[in-house]
């Protein structure tokens, strides 16, 4: 059993507050994963990063004073076409309020692979590439480089050394 996991790919995180180029640059390459996936009867998860409007006086908020991601606000809905294939059957879209996402532990343990793309590389993918590789030790677990971005380059690849440190597979 394979499952793609999409991470936060939100207006926020693409065009808005938080947004870069390189997150526009990628949503072909997203897509392209995901209508496989979907085309395949495989399993695809969408992370949406929520936040309140108490935002910035939370722990993270504190530490990354740019509010983002507010729940029912154009930030925090998805992407482009991500928002459209997010929709279709045997896709489902998971909220969480910090990098990783809780209910991935349970949902990841019976995947043999499981690839993980979105935003952003250093912080939330990584995150949640750690939590599939802690969910399923034995899975192949695989971030494509054409499917993640940063609004820092060098973050960017210095999370995908880090990924490869703790066997993830960079393609």
């Amino acid at each position: 059993m394979r499952a793609l996991v999409v991470v936060d790919y939100q207006n926020d995180f693409v065009t808005g507050t938080l947004g870069s180029d390189d997150a526009v640059a990628i949503e072909g390459s997203v897509c392209g994963r995901m209508s496989e996936y979907i085309e395949n009867g495989d399993d695809v998860f969408v992370t949406k990063d929520t936040h309140g409007t108490d935002y910035l006086r939370t722990a993270e908020g504190r530490l990354l004073p740019v509010e983002h991601c507010i729940r029912g606000t154009w930030g925090w809905d998805l992407c482009g076409r991500v928002a459209e294939l997010a929709g279709r059957p045997g896709c489902r879209i998971l909220e969480k309020d910090t990098f990783g996402c809780r209910e991935l532990m349970d949902i990841l343990r019976d995947y043999d692979e499981i690839e993980v793309c979105g935003l952003v590389t250093n912080i939330c993918v990584i995150a949640n590439a750690v939590i599939a590789r802690t969910a399923n030790p034995e899975a192949r677990v695989t971030v494509r480089r054409d499917c993640v971005a940063s609004n820092d380059r060098e973050l960017g690849e210095k999370a995908l050394d880090v990924m490869r440190t703790l066997q993830v597979e960079v393609l």
